[in-house]
């Protein structure tokens, strides 16, 4: 009870930390991937204080914003759902880690104001986002250690479609963004905002303190003084500093101002104090503006001209770069001086239009996105340029719910529907088996199997090449049992690439009896389990025969596969001369004892025993079927003897010796035989086939 108990409490905190890192990560995201150029600029204020300012052009910062972005919304996006969740719970860590450090050395050195981890949309002291980048290491910490117990909202064959539609979203995302603007505007320049009122200090606001010391001298000594001690007039003056001591309230815009390039004139107030419009374009460098929509940027200035609105363009470019451009786009407009950070926090676009009325902005475009000819047949008045845009806050999160979180929702939903449909059907027919079984008094079926042993034969492309065949011809023509076939090491992996698991399984021929290490040549259960195999065939007489493996090395062996959550095809069987001595019973009775029989019920239940009489194996000699059905319902016998008549009659017994399609049928037929495991007949697909064949007659 106590570690059930523990088991919920740790299971709960899991999902709620998983819950909470999501949501942090896809907020980041999010605001990062509507905003990539300001993240760009974060980016570039970092390597500023690196001292790596000019190591990077400029476009891979840009390149670096959007990764940056998509990588933490869909990592968001990954947990919310626990896709892949060993794997997105390391990068998590690795992630944070890196943050978490990072941060450390904000706090230190406080090379910038804020980390711009939420962009503009919460902005965080250094000391915030240290305790915060904490806390999510701690969380992601726990992740790791117990990726497993976040539940999955959506199955394992589904995730792909998240992950293909998370990640395509989020660089879309972005890329709208760079070619419009941001659909959310966190800045004090948004739509709707007056920069003289963003520029006021409310009455009553904390005002910034400062402190002046004189330096004075009397009698060649030099003292420090300040307003509170200042000394009578026989001291002379030295010097004086004076240092801020408390920071006061700063406005949302504080930075603002319009200068004429040429006289020096601020012409500030007189732009914001104008009753009527005023189109401002924005350009922080000139240099690197895209000059490919210059013609409509005329035609919006022919407009205004036409209709005695004001139109200026604001940069922070040299005299060279402003001749520059109107060389090469032909402006006549006149142009201003304002600092570049303003610009580029006032419009995310390079060029970008902004519309002012009276102060208020109420317009803004980006240079690819500029008011079309057909907009500007009218006075502004009497237009819909000249108003607020009808595109409100609520408007465009229901279209981003729409184009994201709803399609995710109801795939969610309708993959919940479909695992909890074929729950209700494999509990309706498990409830139809043992009403049948009642009814009718019959006893449980067992797994019928037909497992092919390649051994060693046929090179890789040989190998695939069968293993397509089987796969192809077992697919047209569905077969009535398990089929299994196992290959030598090297064919795995590339054959499990061309089966379908749901038709053929894939099993190994062998596995080592060490976990890992410096054992050349050897291939442990980990191994095969990795390559997409389901089984191991162990003790076949072969290796116990050329290989001198023991049944505590095949104990070590099963008890490794199972670990590794393989399927074990265990083979026991007498020699000829074990067997004319009437030993196999005793002989197969041990082996069984030395290798299985120590394994607990539950583990027995991945346990599938193969009886190979091993002087008819590759002789061309079998055993009759009698011989055979004795020799497997003696098995059954002690297996019930072992584990209870109930894991005797669920354990399936292969009977392998030179089994062939046309001695199949009267093998199959008996009552204890659940199939074969067949050597040199699977080596052929219609020889094979032939046998998978016979539990159809």
């Amino acid at each position: 009870m106590k570690n059930k108990a523990t088991q919920i409490i740790r299971n709960t905190a899991v999902n709620i930390g998983r819950l909470l890192m999501a949501a942090t990560f896809i907020f980041s995201g999010y605001v990062k991937a509507i905003d990539p150029l300001g993240t760009q600029y974060k980016l570039a204020d970092y390597l500023q204080a690196m001292g790596l300012g000019s190591f990077l052009p400029e476009w891979t910062l840009l390149v670096g914003a959007v990764l940056l972005a998509a990588l933490e919304f869909s990592l968001g996006i990954f947990l919310l759902f626990a896709i892949r969740r060993h794997l997105v719970s390391k990068i998590v860590l690795a992630l944070m880690s890196i943050m978490t450090l990072l941060t450390l050395w904000i706090v230190i050195a406080n090379p910038v104001k804020d980390c711009g981890c939420f962009g503009d949309a919460v902005v965080l002291s250094n000391g915030q986002t240290f305790i915060k980048n904490i806390i999510l290491l701690a969380i992601a910490l726990m992740l790791q250690k117990w990726p497993t117990s976040m539940v999955r909202f959506v199955s394992k064959k589904t995730q792909w479609i998240v992950i293909n539609y998370t990640v395509i979203f989020a660089l879309a995302l972005s890329a709208w963004s760079l070619w419009d603007l941001p659909p959310f505007d966190f800045r004090p320049y948004h739509v709707g905002a007056n920069i003289a009122q963003g520029m006021k200090i409310p009455q009553g606001a904390p005002q910034p303190q400062f402190e002046t010391t004189f330096i004075l001298e009397k009698n060649g000594q030099q003292k420090e003084f300040t307003l509170d001690n200042y000394p009578d007039s026989t001291w002379t003056f030295v010097d004086s500093k004076t240092v801020q001591t408390a920071e006061g309230y700063v406005p949302p815009i504080h930075d603002f101002s319009i200068q004429d390039n040429k006289t020096g004139e601020d012409i500030t107030q007189e732009v914001l104090n104008d009753t009527g419009y005023t189109f401002l374009l924005i350009s922080p460098t000139l240099a690197y503006a895209d000059d490919s929509n210059f013609g409509r940027i005329d035609q919006i200035y022919e407009f205004a001209q036409d209709y005695g609105y004001r139109f200026i363009c604001l940069t922070a470019s040299s005299d060279k770069d402003i001749a520059k451009w109107q060389d090469i786009t032909g402006a006549e407009y006149p142009f201003y001086t304002t600092d570049a950070t303003t610009l580029k926090t006032m419009i995310r676009s390079n060029p970008g239009l902004m519309l002012l009325h009276h102060g208020t902005i109420i317009q803004k475009w980006s240079h690819n996105k500029l008011p079309q000819p057909e907009e500007l047949n009218q006075p502004l008045e009497k237009s819909a340029l000249g108003k607020m845009p009808s595109d409100s806050i609520p408007r465009k999160i229901l279209l981003m719910l729409m184009w994201f979180v709803l399609p995710l929702t109801l795939l969610a939903i309708a993959d919940r529907l479909w695992a909890w449909t074929t729950w209700v059907k494999k509990k309706k027919e498990n409830a139809n088996k043992i009403i049948s079984t009642f009814n009718k008094k019959e006893k449980k079926m067992r797994k019928k199997i037909v497992a092919g042993n390649w051994k060693m034969n046929m090179n890789l492309q040989d190998g695939v090449a069968l293993a397509k065949e089987i796969n192809e011809a077992l697919v047209a023509d569905k077969p009535n049992c398990d089929v299994v076939i196992c290959t030598p090491f090297i064919h795995l992996a590339s054959v499990a690439q061309v089966l379908n698991a749901e038709v053929v399984g894939l099993g190994a021929e062998n596995c080592a009896d060490k976990e890992k290490g410096a054992y050349t040549g050897e291939v442990s259960a980990e191994m095969v389990k990795s390559t997409g195999a389901q089984y191991v065939i162990l003790g076949h007489s072969e290796r116990r025969q050329y290989y001198g493996e023991t049944a505590e090395i095949l104990k070590e062996k099963v008890e490794l596969a199972l670990k590794n959550g393989l399927k074990v095809i265990f083979c026991c069987g007498e020699t000829l001369e074990e067997r004319e001595a009437e030993k196999q019973n005793e002989v197969v009775k041990a082996e069984l004892e030395g290798s299985v029989f120590h394994l607990d019920a539950e583990a027995w239940k991945n346990i599938i025993l193969a009886y190979e009489p091993i002087w008819a194996i590759g002789t061309g000699k079998t055993a009759t079927s009698d011989q055979a059905e004795e020799m497997l319902a003696y098995i059954r016998s002690i297996v019930a003897e072992k584990y209870g008549n109930e894991a005797a009659e669920e354990t399936s017994i292969l009977y392998g010796g030179s089994c062939k399609a046309s001695n199949a049928p009267e093998l199959f037929a008996k009552p204890n035989i659940d199939g074969g495991l067949i050597g040199g007949a699977s080596l052929k697909a219609a020889d094979f086939k032939g046998i998978i064949d016979a539990w159809k007659k």
